[in-house]
């Protein structure tokens, strides 16, 4: 007996329920499958988006949300750091390099970052890869910016173009700093980070666009001239950062400065390790994904009940299709191994579908992710474990499918040819 052409010809006889069947179960297997790949994806993207950095200090907060607003650009800071404070960690002995980080402003909803050269020197992402510049350079003039990929590709921006920042970090801002047009003298390469989707501009520049501003408003005729502020670009020095990232001269003095520092008694301050932070993050938001997990599962095992119940809705229709193969030499358990045959041909297509599904929702997500999130998710081929799950479901279904071939087994040849009324 030709058990690939007699299932095939079956299912085609009934392929608008059997189409139903594949889709449920291609649904859900896209979805089991999608929540894994993002989940591993948006971790990646995470920890690729700082590297090298051993401590982030902020203002007393949680260390989830410095993290958050230092690092990503989510959420705002409670307290800032005093410039005196700054310059003494900058020269502790442990420290080899320091990095100012002033948030405040924005531009067309992307986040405007007042920060020094040693940004460009000593910040990493990845696997320690440095930043570099796709075209101009960086800071010559006091009113210059560098934008991040992604703003200039999202805005259309090149080398020379003027444009205006604006106070605050909402996605629509009313106080604009319009009498201190900046340029851009520099586009950075992309990095797949948050670093594309923010502006940079000198610590100078920071504190000259925020003379004669307070509590978000500025006092009318308190504002610097940008000529005279390009005189006296040596002695705008800030009067606080929002947070200090931190490189040491040696990994072991991490922990001792790290407590050193939230002891500090001039000043509420948090000291974090971002790897550990990070930790903390996914710790935060296991349940979530915990959650996300069961729920997928319940959609495949929905997509196999589904199955279930459609041969066993077809298996009546049958009875005379099961008693002519009967009448020809078929045995019962050819029949059933028939079903069984068939219910493996509906899994194996759900399963392959879905796993295609997830791939398109991945790469129709990657976009949408980078741009809101500055967060590269690159496409994956499910991992062995996951492979071995997919694996797993499709015995689940052949295992299924014995209910109805059980039945279909136990049915005599003058069953199948009664007529019922």
């Amino acid at each position: 007996m030709n058990l690939l052409g007699l299932a095939w010809r079956s299912l085609v006889n009934r392929r608008f329920a059997v189409i139903l069947t594949v889709c449920t179960i291609a649904l859900s297997i896209g979805l089991l499958v999608l929540v894994e790949q993002l989940r591993s994806e948006v971790r990646q993207g995470f920890y690729r988006s700082v590297s090298g950095v051993d401590l982030i200090v902020g203002g007393r907060t949680a260390p989830v949300q410095l993290l958050l607003y230092s690092v990503f650009g989510i959420g705002d800071a409670t307290n800032d750091i005093s410039w005196q404070t700054y310059t003494e960690l900058e020269d502790l002995p442990e420290v080899e390099w320091a990095i100012p980080m002033a948030l405040g402003d924005s531009h067309r909803s992307f986040r405007v970052l007042g920060t020094s050269t040693a940004f460009f020197r000593h910040y990493r992402f990845g696997d320690g890869e440095a930043l570099a510049l796709a075209s101009g350079q960086v800071f010559d003039d006091l009113f210059d910016v560098v934008v991040g990929a992604q703003v200039a590709r999202q805005l259309g921006y090149e080398v020379g173009d003027r444009i205006v920042l604006a106070h605050g970090t909402g996605n629509v801002s009313l106080q604009g700093h319009d009498d201190h047009p900046f340029t851009i003298t520099g586009i950075l390469a992309p990095t797949g980070t948050p670093v594309d989707q923010q502006l940079y501009v000198s610590l100078a520049a920071h504190r000259a666009i925020h003379i004669g501003w307070e509590r978000g408003v500025q006092m009318p005729g308190s504002a610097i001239d940008p000529d005279r502020a390009r005189a006296e670009a040596e002695a705008l020095t800030p009067t606080s950062v929002t947070a200090i990232m931190l490189g040491l001269t040696t990994r072991a003095a991490v922990f001792g400065l790290q407590r050193r520092i939230n002891e500090y008694r001039e000043e509420a301050l948090s000291a974090i390790m971002p790897g550990i932070t990070l930790q903390q993050l996914w710790r935060i938001t296991g349940l979530a994904e915990q959650v996300l997990r069961v729920v997928a599962g319940l959609v495949v095992l929905a997509g196999l009940l589904g199955m279930l119940t459609v041969l066993l809705a077809t298996l009546g229709e049958r009875r005379r299709e099961m008693a002519i193969l009967r009448a020809n030499g078929a045995r019962p358990w050819q029949i059933a191994g028939l079903l069984v045959f068939e219910a493996g041909l509906i899994a194996a297509a759900g399963i392959v579908l879905g796993v295609l599904l997830a791939i398109l929702v991945q790469l129709a997500a990657a976009p949408w992710l980078l741009a809101n999130f500055g967060l590269h998710v690159g496409l994956s081929w499910p991992a062995p474990w996951q492979l071995g799950v997919l694996g797993l479901i499709f015995l689940a279904g052949l295992l299924v499918a014995l209910v109805p071939a059980l039945m279909a087994y136990q049915r005599t040849l003058a069953d199948g040819m009664q007529v019922r009324t």
